[in-house]
């Protein structure tokens, strides 16, 4: 993976602030350009919604905030992406310590093969290898944070893959809660579940937002207009409207946005 410095004109620098800043990112998947100068602010303990038609950037844009572009050969980057005054693309940035900052759920539940106890306490090992009262303790409070604790906690020991989907999805962001993350990334949380679960897993966002930020790839446009504070719609690599969720499904500025909103296209 390549990375260029930002383009050192202030005039070109983009006046938002956020937890998470965004200024004129370009990212190429080699003579591709996936992402096209891109500039946001995703606000602190908000659910920011990312919409948009299949392949227009969303989940490339969702992965270069924890670098997780950085595994695909040929992927060069310019511009910056300031998570509290911090340019995550500078050469002394920690991956690790990154990836633990800023956690990422995915479209299906990837529980590890283990049990629902070792699949919570694994990122606690992986990093301070804690001892066992801690890692009860950190158990504990991550899977009552998704509202998880009275329905295993007599089943610790069983193997996670038992679960139901919804309750996958639910353990794997307990687990992410264990490593205590400030920021969630979630691509489609969702698309595998059912509308009850995927209704859980909704007022579980809600809950979780008090602490967090989360920040969401959704094809659901009901479920962005009910679950996120902010929305950005993203159309063939350009953030083309980004704002108040409220304001852009009533009263949207840009056309396109309304056409997609509206079911023209998409």
């Amino acid at each position: 993976m390549t990375i260029s410095p930002a383009a050192s004109d202030n005039s070109l620098q983009c006046p938002l602030e956020g937890l998470i800043t965004l200024r004129h990112l370009n990212l190429y998947y080699g003579d591709f350009q996936a992402l096209k100068d891109i500039n946001a602010a995703f606000k602190r303990r908000t659910i920011t919604a990312l919409i948009g038609p299949s392949g227009c950037g969303k989940s490339t844009l969702l992965r270069t905030l924890n670098r997780m572009n950085d595994l695909i050969d040929g992927v060069r980057i310019t511009g910056e992406v300031i998570i509290e005054g911090a340019d995550i693309f500078a050469p002394d940035v920690d991956l690790t310590q990154l990836r633990k900052r800023v956690g990422m759920v995915f479209q299906r539940p990837n529980p590890f093969p283990l049990s629902i106890y070792d699949n919570v306490v694994y990122g606690p090992r992986l990093h301070g290898r804690p001892g066992k009262a801690e890692l009860n303790a950190i158990l504990e409070r991550s899977l009552e944070a998704v509202q998880m604790w009275e329905e295993v906690k007599d089943k610790l020991k069983a193997p996670a893959l038992s679960l139901t989907e919804e309750q996958q999805q639910r353990l794997c962001i307990a687990r992410l809660l264990a490593v205590e993350p400030e920021i969630l990334l979630m691509d489609e949380p969702c698309s595998a579940l059912d509308p009850l679960a995927t209704l859980r897993i909704e007022e579980l966002m809600q809950e979780l937002k008090k602490n967090y930020t989360i920040i969401i790839v959704t094809h659901n446009m009901q479920q962005a207009a009910r679950a996120s504070d902010d929305s950005g719609f993203m159309y063939l690599g350009e953030l083309i409207e980004f704002g108040a969720t409220a304001q852009l499904f009533t009263r949207p500025r840009d056309p396109q946005t309304e056409d997609y909103i509206t079911g023209k296209y998409g």
